[in-house]
């Protein structure tokens, strides 16, 4: 029996080799090609016959079903690289324009919810994962991606190779982080869960490093065991890393640096949650001599 294979359009293979000249990542090129193909769906021809009317149609489509902004941003984002740069016909997206996404405050969790979450992993792998997005602010990509050799234990920093925006960089290890990554370490070497050179956090198939998935799961199994009923996910140890960090003073500019954000202003966004902070400042109702009423 012979598997066959659909064969791809010239149109759709310009478009590939477009976003592979540009080194746009897998996951950016498959959202792409996806946005490309659920607009032909809505066409119901081919889509460089499509116009500025059309687009405008299509984005009047996505509002009414329901869609969120993120998802409709990232959609003509993805039209927007068809037209522009694989067809050159830019006049086309004229009638098509991003939405204003509102930006909404993180929920932060507390040093004690964290300590409670982190005593509540499954184990010394999750404990170990979830003290780096906690310790040293790391994204769930970034931390399912390290190796034992992006440990450095006589400088105290980890290596963060093509991370968010494909920038290299340092972030911090402090020696409760230390100590927790070595008592995995110990752990995985006596069960023969790493390989030389290997992921520091293995999948089940140790070749593979642990899904982002399934660090995701480890955390919200972690909350429920800390019973810790706040509408957070795992980036929320991030959010907690940097608010905490900014609770205890520490300069804005190298906390941007820590978590590699390119602007300030994305840092400074964390100011808004810091709790301690807020409490510190004295309103100007204090400078006032007021009695309450009897």
């Amino acid at each position: 029996m012979t598997q066959s294979t659909q064969p791809i359009s010239p149109l759709r293979q310009r478009m590939i080799d477009d976003m592979r000249m540009r080194k746009l990542s897998p996951k950016t090129q498959t959202g792409y090609i996806r946005a490309v193909k659920r607009f032909t769906g809505f066409l119901g021809r081919a889509p460089d016959t499509a116009n500025a009317e059309d687009l405008r149609r299509y984005q009047l489509h996505l509002v009414a079903q329901g869609m969120s902004s993120g998802c409709l941003n990232a959609t003509i984002t993805g039209l927007k690289f068809f037209f522009e740069t694989t067809l050159g016909h830019p006049e086309v997206m004229t009638k098509m324009s991003h939405v204003y996404e509102p930006r909404k405050l993180p929920v932060i969790l507390s040093l004690e919810e964290v300590t409670r979450l982190l005593q509540a992993a499954g184990g010394p792998k999750y404990q170990a994962a979830l003290g780096v997005a906690y310790g040293a602010g790391l994204r769930a990509n970034e931390i399912v991606h390290l190796t034992a050799s992006d440990i450095d234990s006589q400088r105290m920093v980890i290596r963060v190779e093509q991370g968010k925006g494909k920038r290299d960089r340092y972030a911090m290890l402090s020696p409760t982080l230390l100590a927790l990554l070595r008592a995995w370490w110990r752990h995985a070497h006596l069960h023969r869960q790493l390989l030389s050179g290997g992921w520091l956090f293995p999948g089940q198939n140790p070749v593979n490093p642990l899904s982002t998935r399934q660090l995701n799961r480890a955390f919200h199994f972690a909350c429920k065991a800390a019973e810790i009923d706040k509408a957070v996910s795992l980036h929320s140890l991030r959010h907690a890393f940097a608010t905490h960090l900014l609770e205890h003073h520490e300069d804005i500019r190298v906390i941007q640096v820590l978590l590699g954000h390119k602007k300030l202003e994305n840092t400074a966004h964390y100011s808004q949650v810091a709790a301690k902070l807020l409490r510190e400042v004295k309103g100007p109702l204090e400078y006032l001599e007021i009695r309450p009423p009897n």
